[in-house]
């Protein structure tokens, strides 16, 4: 392309990125890294062209010849806990089955792309509710007869099962001394449990986070009740992925990170996010232990069920215990979102206390409109929001992130 024609065209580009709130989402997510080993080789080479020395290939074709494996649980539980990092990668396919990661040496899992993405592309949207992944782990397990929430959760990442309680109560389960997985990375997988396809019911996680550092690059996560957990000490990042709920579908203790994602709205019914804080001093609060969502985006779910009345008990939280913390930052709003913008937990404690912090920032899109916010919510200067940096959160730069992924 002659100089001058590739300047206009980077020029219009940038005015229409500008210009559209969900044009964004538009440009191919890839991982300079790992790209070579996800995406799809023709027939007849092996899928394993490009992928890290010692990779372990995954396939839900019985009979492909390159896999060792047809159940992703099965090639985790292969790994031995060497301290070296392991990389898996699970070829098309739906697979219903529960990931437990309990190895604390660093592991990545790779979903397999589309031989498409082998070059940036802005005409093929990645983050998209309406575009699922290639890959996808399912499972169809809900809260019943007093199980713990954690038993519902199709990926779960802790050190053991004690750790991966949820608890209940605003303290929850009991702290452990164990930690878990120091660097777990997923990469352009969906986690989705499927229990409630047909209407709302009870608790149903995709994700249990706990006592663990992890990040997720072009992902999925769907349910409808509490589909995101980050559970006690627990870091977890998010970037450039699509997260599906209705009721309290984030939710947990530890410190949360969404970078670039989509909150798709099946539905209405509690918050958006349902943190549960620690009741420490005010600087350690408000720099950890909370959801921090940035650069992000709140839509109706293109999957919303017509008969839910979408647009009346939308909101952008509520406090699980009375130190929640939940900050948005620079993140588009449709009109699903009330004005007022947070709620009390319930009828039992029907007053956000002073010692919550909620705030945000630059909030845009017809519920973004700050003006009849509720009273406790703090508004951000931009010199305030400055505070609010992954690092500031994470209290380090955290080195378990993948910061050249390309979104």
């Amino acid at each position: 392309m002659p100089r001058l024609l590739h300047l206009s065209f980077l020029l219009i580009l940038s005015l229409f990125l500008t210009l559209s709130p969900f044009f964004s989402s538009a440009v191919s997510a890839l991982s300079p890294q790992f790209l070579p080993c996800q995406i799809q080789k023709p027939a007849g080479e092996s899928p394993l062209e490009g992928c890290p020395a010692g990779t372990i290939y995954v396939s839900a074709n019985a009979s492909d010849p390159y896999a060792s494996f047809i159940k992703v649980q099965d090639a985790v539980e292969s790994l031995t806990d060497d301290g070296n990092l392991a990389v898996i990668l699970i070829g098309e396919g739906q697979y219903f089955e529960v990931v437990n990661i309990t190895r604390t040496s660093p592991l990545t899992i790779l979903g397999q792309l589309p031989s498409s993405y082998s070059s940036v592309s802005i005409s093929t949207p990645f983050a998209n509710p309406s575009h699922p992944n290639l890959v996808q782990i399912f499972n169809t397990v809900f809260v019943e007869n007093g199980i713990d929430d954690a038993a519902s959760a199709v990926l779960t990442v802790a050190p053991n099962g004690a750790a991966a309680l949820i608890g209940a109560g605003t303290t929850g389960a009991p702290p452990q001394d164990a930690f878990g997985n120091v660097d777990f990375k997923m990469y352009n997988v969906d986690i989705q449990n499927r229990a409630s396809l047909t209407f709302a019911i009870s608790q149903a996680l995709a994700t249990d986070i706990s006592y663990a550092n992890a990040s997720f690059y072009g992902c999925g996560f769907s349910s409808f009740q509490d589909t995101w957990y980050t559970g006690k000490n627990a870091s977890t990042y998010v970037v450039d992925s699509v997260i599906f709920g209705q009721t309290d579908y984030l939710f947990g203790f530890g410190t949360a990170w969404f970078q670039n994602v989509i909150l798709a709205a099946r539905g209405c019914g509690g918050g958006t996010v349902a943190w549960k804080g620690t009741n420490s001093s005010l600087t350690e609060r408000v720099l950890q232990y909370g959801a921090y969502i940035s650069d992000s985006k709140i839509i109706r779910s293109p999957d919303a069920n017509s008969t839910l009345n979408i647009t009346d008990d939308c909101y952008l939280g509520r406090p699980w215990n009375d130190w929640a913390v939940t900050v948005y930052l620079n993140t588009f709003m449709e009109d699903i979102i009330q004005p007022a913008g947070w709620e009390p937990f319930d009828s039992a404690r029907p007053t956000i206390m002073n010692t919550t912090f909620y705030a945000e920032y630059n909030s845009t899109g017809p519920g973004g409109n700050t003006s009849n916010r509720v009273s406790i919510e703090h508004l951000l200067t931009a010199e305030q929001a400055k505070d609010f940096t992954m690092d500031s959160v994470f209290l380090e730069h955290p080195t378990w992130i993948d910061y050249d992924y390309q979104f």
